[in-house]
């Protein structure tokens, strides 16, 4: 079986045929999926999401590209996180690729998310892009290691990926890695640590090989399972395997929903 560790399901991509997206990611064999929170104003649309299906779970965050979105607070976002199926803090980072001029404000915002996490016990999803050695200097000034968490849709090098590792992070990898291009990526599929693995689509966007330019969904996570497992010369149940069973230990999914997956097995 799989797991996609990060999704968008609740955004209007989905809004006409979320049944069938299901549907399709159940026949796939991916049996969980997390619902990542980007905007408090539309949060309570994640969690209503997570809260109908007993195999998906929720974040609460907001998203550093989002410079208009209200800014949370740790008390906000650690009253949220305590609601269940929230498993982590976040979407939350540094991303310098598409804002300009003085982004202070997204370097506060990533702090109040790691205070949170710490607080409520809780993994961060972090998101950076173009931002590694602030996103890490960032992690180390407020203790991130000490709520831990997952460096999402990884695209950086090698050298930032055992930085976060040496944070006690999991490393996630999306449809990108399946991208012929994406080199310095499939160097570090093969070099991180089975067991800080994880596997995501980030649905709608990053449809992996043989999908590009489609609208991805959590059925595709197995395509993102086979490209690494190409890159590391090893089974597709092996990757399958390590990552749902990092998935669960790292948001401590309770123990009632790991026996309602059916570990279907993998070729």
């Amino acid at each position: 079986m799989f797991v996609d560790s990060h999704c968008h399901l609740d955004f209007a991509d989905f809004a006409a045929d979320r049944p069938a997206v299901l549907a399709a990611m159940a026949a796939a064999r991916v049996t969980h999926a997390l619902c990542i929170g980007v905007d408090l104003a539309a949060w309570p649309a994640v969690h209503a999401l997570a809260t109908a299906h007993a195999n998906l779970f929720a974040t609460v965050g907001v998203h550093p590209d989002y410079p208009d979105a209200s800014e949370p607070t740790v008390d906000d976002l650690v009253a949220r996180a305590a609601l269940p199926k929230v498993v982590a803090i976040g979407e939350t980072g540094l991303d310098y690729y598409r804002l300009g001029g003085d982004l202070e404000w997204q370097r506060q915002r990533f702090r109040v998310h790691i205070r949170a996490a710490r607080e409520a016990g809780l993994p961060l999803v972090v998101h950076t892009r173009a931002a590694a050695a602030d996103t890490l200097a960032i992690m180390r000034d407020e203790g991130a290691m000490a709520a831990g968490g997952v460096m999402h849709c990884f695209t950086e090098t090698w050298e930032v990926a055992q930085a976060a590792l040496d944070l006690g992070f999991h490393i996630s990898l999306s449809g990108i890695v399946t991208f012929k291009s994406a080199r310095d990526l499939h160097d570090v599929a093969r070099r991180i640590p089975l067991d800080r693995l994880l596997i995501e689509t980030d649905a709608p966007y990053l449809a992996p090989v043989p999908h590009r330019g489609k609208r991805n969904q959590p059925a595709w996570v197995a395509d993102v399972a086979a490209g690494i497992a190409a890159l590391r010369g090893v089974s597709v149940a092996t990757v399958a395997a390590a990552t749902t069973e990092n998935f669960f230990r790292l948001f401590n999914i309770p123990e009632e929903s790991i026996a309602d997956a059916v570990p279907n097995p993998v070729p």
